[in-house]
C-alpha cells in the first residue's frame, strides 16, 4: 500500500501516481489538502484507489488502509515495459518489437532486477548478492561479465540501457 500527496517537493503526486502504477499494483492512497472535484477525478483516472482529504481522523486513515489491504486480491503484474524492452516475468523473457532476445537465465535476473529500480545505481556485490542470493565474494567477475554480455546483445538492436557509474557500480537508464 502506498500513501501519496498531491503537493510533494521534487514531484507532484500525480506524476509519481502515474511512474508507480506503471512498475506496480498495489494500493495508492491519497492523503491530501486539496478538496477541489477536479484532482479527486484526476487521481482515479490515474491509478489512484482512494483520496482522502485532510484534516481526517486517525480511525478513519486505518479503517481505509485494511479496507484495502482486505481487497488487495488483484492479479500481480506479469509484465512490464522499458527502454522498449518488454519484460515477462512469468516465463523470464525479453521482448524488443514482439522479438524474443536470447538471455541466459542469470541475465535476464541481471537485467530485471536493475529494469525495476531503473535510475537506481547498483554495486557489484548488491547486484550479486540480490540477484543470486548468496555470498557475493565467490566471484564478481561473473557479474561483469555478465553486463558485458547483456550489453553486447542490446547493442545489436541500438539499446543501451545499462549505464556505468565509475566507482559504484551500475544503473538502468529509460
Amino acid at each position: 500500500l502506498i500513501l501519496l500527496d498531491i503537493m510533494m517537493p521534487n514531484i507532484d503526486g500525480f506524476t509519481l501516481c502515474r511512474h508507480i502504477r506503471e512498475l506496480v499494483d498495489c494500493p495508492i492512497i491519497f492523503l491530501t489538502a486539496n478538496t477541489m472535484e477536479n484532482d479527486v477525478v484526476t487521481v482515479l483516472s490515474i491509478g489512484g484507489d482512494d483520496y482522502i482529504t485532510k484534516p481526517f481522523g486517525i480511525n478513519e486513515l486505518r479503517a481505509r488502509v485494511k479496507a484495502h489491504l482486505r481487497r488487495e486480491h488483484r492479479e500481480k503484474k506479469n509484465s512490464f515495459t522499458i527502454s522498449n524492452l518488454k519484460f515477462n516475468m512469468n516465463s523470464k523473457e525479453i521482448y524488443y518489437e514482439d522479438k524474443l532476445i536470447s538471455f541466459t537465465k542469470s541475465e535476464y535476473k541481471i537485467c530485471e532486477y536493475l529494469a525495476l529500480s531503473h535510475g537506481q545505481v547498483f554495486s557489484k556485490e548488491q547486484i550479486y548478492e540480490n540477484v543470486f542470493g548468496f555470498n557475493y565474494e565467490s566471484d564478481l567477475s561473473a557479474i561483469v561479465e555478465h553486463i558485458k554480455n547483456i550489453r553486447s546483445k542490446l547493442k545489436k538492436l541500438d539499446l543501451n540501457p545499462i549505464e556505468t557509474v565509475w566507482g559504484i557500480g551500475y544503473k538502468w537508464v529509460d
